[in-house]
């Protein structure tokens, strides 16, 4: 190891004001001077650099030096907000802090408290771990001049994150990122970082009108008959989910208890994702039990909705069998649904725009024009899709649906579940499945089918790697259709921010968009099929399927991986 590294190790090693990570330190130089490669390489790792905080604010594993998630480099950015904050004309005083049941959230939602107060900005916290649309509600509804929720969502439980919104509810984007991140980098030892005491504990008055306005989201001659089954999936949605649906007048759900109190560890998944293979097969047997009409579940910060519902043909035997809606589907739905709820109450269409990400299907824009809305199209997250003006509704294949705007300009995983559950009863009082609202749309539009090739990495450097391959060699054709446009989309396409990705548009309705992702270590290819319908629509569904499958083994083989 380098002198300069050792150095650096215990500077860090005297500022730090978490035991726990100073332990971990010690253990770590320990090791590595008895020369453990391992400690080493992970001493080195720490080091390397700051823990870049971007759009996505930080998010990293926990533990000690800069380039992990700790008690320091939070009270560092929480410094950096708030001397960013304090270069904003006509901006308040107050910040709204959240947090998550996940290692540390706790700690470094009070460290962020603390550094706002001695910063001179009045910091109020949520009273115990709530969902990340909480936090995003409370910012409007209090009149505060930020929002901070600490929560790494649906990754690995060794990670955290930091999560900052300003005044308008919505997530930061450019160049309120760069100029956070400039301010932190002028931080100095945090030792030195004033501190004060003054912060608030919220009561349950803000959560309490959260659930009312949610709530109130189900119309009151809207039917409520549903067999529900519902997983927070080890997370902070939960109680919030139940209260919600109880206050909307829908009967209490199904819950696997398994996995409903909060546990950071998140024992019986490999990722708390509902989109990674297993995370969702005890809601599933916990549905098949209940013969519930829709299973429903979130991320571990709820501000995603996952859905599964029965199959049309039964179980082998003869019980329910379930299919996992795409997030893509859940989206049309949703989208259908909150126009068609306006047209039963008198309206002609519902009033704003709809919007999506760039790598969701192209369906809700054919949607929103045959309604007569405005449609527009954005970048990957709602950073982005929660500043649209005018929005009644956006969504991205992610999981992520923002059913209530006007509240949350967030992707929130409450509201959608409580949206989700209406259509599903509304639908069962007439006689009717999302099944029969899925063949309608394909039917009016085109059968629009998505697949998602995703490449998990050790290495981050193949993901690079991967990508200069495809922008120095486009591919002409792929599985047997020719490319008509390759589109680099860090050069900004359709008056969109450069963002790292590409886009190819194939013949026959064929679309796929590459991009790393942007909070775990994943190459992402988004797949677009669209294939006519006459009158079968299953037979349209098999030729989709059969074209997506062979994207997929093309695009595997254009990227090299």
């Amino acid at each position: 190891m380098s002198t300069d590294l050792l150095d650096q190790a215990r500077a860090w090693l005297d500022d730090d004001p978490d035991p726990d990570t100073r332990t971990a330190l010690d253990r770590l130089l320990d090791a590595a001077g008895s020369g453990d490669e391992g400690a080493a390489a992970e001493l080195r790792d720490a080091f390397a650099g700051r823990l870049e905080f971007g759009t996505a604010g930080l998010r990293g594993a926990l533990g000690p030096g800069p380039n992990r998630m700790n008690r320091a480099v939070v009270s560092q950015a929480a410094a950096g907000l708030a001397a960013y904050l304090h270069t904003r004309s006509g901006t308040g005083r107050t910040v709204v802090i959240g947090y998550d049941a996940r290692h540390k959230s706790d700690a470094f939602a009070r460290d962020t408290a603390e550094v706002m107060e001695g910063a001179g900005i009045h910091a109020f916290v949520l009273p115990r771990p709530l969902p990340t649309p909480v936090l995003a509600f409370a910012i409007r509804y209090l009149g505060a001049a930020a929002g901070v929720m600490v929560t790494a969502s649906h990754n690995p439980p060794q990670d955290n994150g930091y999560k900052v919104y300003l005044g308008d509810g919505t997530q930061i984007v450019p160049p309120a990122d760069t100029d956070i991140s400039a301010a932190i980098d002028t931080v100095g030892p945090v030792q030195d970082l004033p501190r004060g005491d003054g912060w608030e504990w919220l009561g349950d008055d803000v959560l309490a009108a959260y659930l009312d306005t949610v709530a109130a989201l189900v119309p009151a001659d809207s039917p409520r008959e549903a067999a529900v089954a519902y997983t927070p999936m080890h997370g902070v949605g939960g109680d919030v989910v139940l209260a919600a649906l109880v206050r909307a007048g829908f009967p209490e759900p199904r819950v696997v208890r398994a996995q409903f109190a909060p546990d950071p560890d998140f024992p019986t998944v490999s990722f708390p994702n509902p989109e990674e293979p297993g995370a969702m097969d005890l809601a599933l047997e916990e549905g098949i039990e209940a013969d519930a009409d829709v299973i429903v579940a979130n991320d571990p910060d709820a501000d995603r909705c996952a859905v599964a519902v029965p199959t049309r043909d039964r179980g082998a035997g003869g019980g329910p069998a379930y299919r996992m809606l795409r997030g893509d589907e859940v989206g049309w739905l949703l989208g259908w649904w909150i126009h068609e709820r306006a047209v039963r109450a008198g309206a002609a269409t519902v009033p704003g725009s709809y919007a999506n990400s760039i790598v969701s299907s192209s369906l809700l824009s054919r949607m929103a024009a045959s309604y007569g809305l405005e449609h527009q199209e954005t970048l990957t997250g709602f950073k982005w899709i929660g500043r649209i003006p005018g929005l009644a509704f956006g969504y991205e294949e992610a999981l992520g649906y923002c059913v209530d705007p006007g509240n949350v300009a967030d992707k929130d995983g409450v509201s959608a579940a409580l949206l989700v559950v209406e259509l599903v009863a509304s639908l069962k009082a007439a006689g009717r499945t999302v099944h029969d609202v899925l063949d309608d749309l394909a039917t009016e539009h085109g059968l629009h089918a998505t697949d998602q090739l995703s490449v998990r990495v050790e290495d981050v450097r193949v993901i690079g790697d991967a990508m200069a391959r495809l922008r120095a060699t486009p591919p002409t054709e792929v599985a047997g259709l020719a490319v008509e446009s390759f589109e680099d989309l860090e050069s900004g396409v359709d008056g969109l921010p450069p963002t790292d990705g590409v886009r190819l548009r194939l013949a026959e309705r064929t679309r796929v968009i590459v991009r790393p992702s942007g909070t775990e270590p994943k190459l992402k290819c988004y797949l677009e099929v669209v294939v006519p319908v006459s009158s079968d629509v299953e037979a349209s569904r098999l030729v989709a399927a059969h074209r997506l499958a062979d994207l997929k083994d093309g695009m595997a083989a254009a990227l090299g991986i």
